[in-house]
């Protein structure tokens, strides 16, 4: 059992799907079955139950996942004190943020870092912001770029780093949507909405609905991620409410074919902040990180 299995193990037990896991991690998808029938092997367990369409855990599968981030979170450990006498910081650092902070703010916080700590590995995974402040708690991720979550967990550091007006967007081609909302006074009750799954737009969505009094709103779709939600309006779905910036980063053909509605009433800016956990914080990798905030 080497570090290299139990990283493809943990890619695989996030995505259930071979060929994702196969790509993302530069192995053919016999060798990623051959390592992890492997891992069966010395386990003594089966790991996964597979099938044609999906692959899931096993309740084996689940204790080995807790192993293999401990296992491997105890290694980066053992790097970053054995680092601590050398001359200059070295190993890997896994960030996470949603594919729009990976443009609007990640770019000039890595800058300097880079700059500063030019043998560090940057590993950087993108996704539904929702899942920020998870995947610094359970390991998954080193540092996390995070909108600030009503409860914050007590055992994850929140440093600010900027704030993010709201922007109500809708259609700007024509479509009934589009109709709806240029009506004088719109009946919001039945305009189609798209939300995000959780996260800090949704407790801001959830509430600038109850300021308006509307208890059943017309969801078109859920959606996970929140450049999903800016497509779907683009494509005459809805409207959605979300942070600006997340417009401002999307293609500009996406962009064309939405429009802002004006509104004084969208509540307060998101906080957007960094997140790690408080017992890594002197790690000296995610010291150096986190003083450059």
């Amino acid at each position: 059992m080497d570090l290299r299995d139990l990283k493809l193990f943990l890619h695989l037990a996030e995505s259930c799907h071979f060929g994702q896991t196969a790509r993302a991690m530069h192995v053919s998808p016999s060798t990623l079955s051959r390592q992890i029938q492997r891992l069966e092997e010395e386990t003594g367990h089966p790991l996964f139950i597979r099938d044609n369409r999906s692959v899931t855990l096993t309740d084996a599968g689940e204790n080995f996942t807790q192993f293999a981030r401990q296992t491997l979170l105890h290694y980066q450990q053992l790097r970053h004190t054995m680092d601590l006498n050398s001359p200059s910081l070295s190993g890997e650092l896994h960030l996470f943020c949603s594919v729009t902070a990976a443009y609007s703010h990640l770019p000039p916080v890595l800058d300097r870092f880079r700059a500063e700590h030019p043998q560090v590995e940057i590993k950087l995974s993108t996704g539904d912001p929702s899942d920020a402040v998870q995947k610094v708690s359970s390991g998954e991720a080193d540092i996390s770029i995070a909108g600030k979550p009503e409860s914050l967990p007590s055992g994850v550091a929140f440093t600010p780093v900027d704030f993010l007006p709201l922007a109500l967007i809708a259609p700007a081609l024509p479509c009934p949507v589009r109709v709806q909302i240029s009506e004088e006074d719109p009946d919001w009750s039945q305009v189609p909405f798209i939300f995000p799954e959780q996260g800090p737009v949704r407790r801001s969505i959830d509430q600038w609905l109850k300021r308006r009094k509307i208890t059943a709103p017309v969801i078109y779709a859920t959606v996970s991620g929140h450049e999903a939600m800016v497509s779907m309006v683009a494509l005459g779905c809805g409207i959605a409410l979300l942070p600006d910036v997340v417009l401002e980063n999307s293609p500009e053909p996406v962009r064309n074919r939405v429009m802002k509605i004006a509104r004084t009433d969208l509540g307060a800016p998101l906080e957007l902040g960094v997140c790690v956990q408080k017992k890594r914080l002197a790690e000296p990798l995610i010291n150096a990180f986190w003083s450059l905030l």
